[in-house]
């Protein structure tokens, strides 16, 4: 239990020569929201009219009784306590303490010990969801006290918490520069019917996170010619293997058995997730080997682009990885 403490309520009029104990806020509607004033502000004369103005008719004087933290040291706490080497702290704006990414990389936050943490009394930790690329400076997560000051013991239970758990509760890891290989998949293409788009889209997405795309190969509808191109590149042992088109459920559409023919172990075929339900993942040894359904060439973000981060960053994806998808999976329909 978060105990308050008394505070001395002064009058802003009779204010003037005191400390301000925490950030004033201002806001005016479609104009500003910010800090008027910042705490250990001494109040001056001239300030009395900008504090009534939003709405402080009386200030808080607080002696800090024993045992207790302001706000702003107990955010500080909280946020070095979560943060890995990825991240970096702001200073503390109105109680808040904000966690930026230090480079771009695929952000990876402890999802459990979120929820435990926010089970504490008195916390607020908000993050955004684990497994995004971010770019460097942007905002990964938040962390303040509710009340103004807390007991010490609550957030040395919450730092005792934290340690528990393996690992940073956040971080931003590097996406290491991978080699790629395209494997393009479709009489139409091949036999020059129409132009490809395939190799273009996947080549912006994967040098988009710094990798590269070493060869894109050609094949027609034909499993044994489709493996073939297949084994080209695990030949050349290239980190990812990317099979585009022919994942439905056409006579004509060979990739699926293709995959699985050169001996490749099948993750799952088919995802919950729209746009990109017909994604296949598997792996032949160590190598990723991932079948494309054609909403990946022309839709901004579908299951392949879930996956691929991670993938790259040497994740072994899991069939539940794949199947929770589900929930939160529609993008379009």
């Amino acid at each position: 239990m978060v105990n308050k403490p008394d505070f001395k309520v002064v009058p802003v009029q009779e204010a003037v020569g005191m400390m301000l104990p925490h950030d004033m806020t201002q806001i005016l509607p479609g104009e500003f929201k910010g800090r008027l004033f910042k705490k250990g502000h001494v109040i001056r004369e001239e300030d009395i009219g900008p504090l009534l103005s939003i709405g402080k008719d009386h200030i808080y004087i607080m002696e800090m009784p024993a045992g207790y933290i302001h706000e702003e040291e107990a955010g500080e706490r909280i946020a070095k306590a979560v943060a890995g080497a990825g991240v970096w702290l702001t200073e503390p704006y109105e109680g808040k303490v904000s966690l930026k990414a230090r480079k771009k990389g695929l952000c990876k936050i402890n999802e459990s010990a979120v929820h435990a943490i926010n089970e504490l009394e008195a916390i607020a930790f908000s993050t955004i969801l684990t497994n995004q690329v971010v770019e460097e400076g942007q905002s990964v997560a938040g962390t303040r006290i509710i009340p103004l000051i807390i007991e010490e013991a609550h957030i040395e239970k919450l730092e005792q918490l934290v340690a528990s758990f393996e690992g940073p509760i956040i971080d931003v890891v590097d996406i290491p520069v991978r080699r790629v290989g395209i494997v393009t998949t479709g009489n139409e293409v091949f036999k020059g019917r129409i132009t490809d788009k395939f190799g273009p889209a996947l080549t912006t997405k994967i040098e988009a996170l710094g990798s590269v795309v070493t060869e894109q190969r050609f094949a027609p509808d034909d499993k044994e010619l489709i493996q073939q191109e297949i084994n080209y590149f695990l030949k050349q042992q290239v980190d990812l293997i990317c099979v585009t088109g022919g994942m439905s459920v056409d006579p004509d559409d060979k990739t699926p058995g293709a995959i699985a023919g050169v001996g490749a172990e099948v993750v799952r075929y088919g995802t919950p997730m729209l746009p990109g339900s017909m994604l296949m993942i598997a792996y032949k040894g160590v190598i990723p080997i991932v079948g494309l359904p054609g909403a990946v060439m022309h839709e901004p973000f579908t299951s392949f682009d879930v996956f691929l981060p991670r993938i790259l960053c040497g994740e072994r994806i899991t069939e539940k990885d794949m199947t929770c998808l589900g929930y939160g999976g529609l993008r379009k329909c």
